[in-house]
């Protein structure tokens, strides 16, 4: 890939919009699964005895359906990305290509 070809790329507003979009919405998901994964563990660090609680009179404690939370939360955050990249994300990268071949007369 040539000079030319990247400066072609990196002018086009769809790519621009995609970097844009696609950052800005890796970071919110990171953000989001921080939170979560982190308070999880300043919880089991600083108040243990939160999680120890049992639920009711059963042996489970509140710290398993807790956990059960972050792992399918973790799914469905995952989940939600993949769909957004396979959709919006492909449209734009897509649209970038075919900008780019046009622009080349390819």
């Amino acid at each position: 890939m040539d000079i030319e070809m990247v400066r072609k790329i990196r002018n086009n507003p769809s790519y621009k919009e995609l970097v844009e979009k696609r950052s800005s919405f890796s970071w919110k998901m990171a953000i989001g699964i921080l939170v979560v994964y982190y308070a999880f563990i300043l919880t089991i660090a600083f108040a243990p005895q939160v999680l120890g609680t049992p639920i009711g009179d059963s042996v489970m404690t509140i710290g398993i359906p807790i956990g059960i939370f972050i792992i399918l939360f973790s799914f469905v955050m995952a989940g939600i990305y993949t769909w957004r990249a396979n959709g919006e994300f492909d449209d734009l990268s897509n649209k970038v290509k075919e900008d780019l071949k046009r622009e080349l007369g390819v």
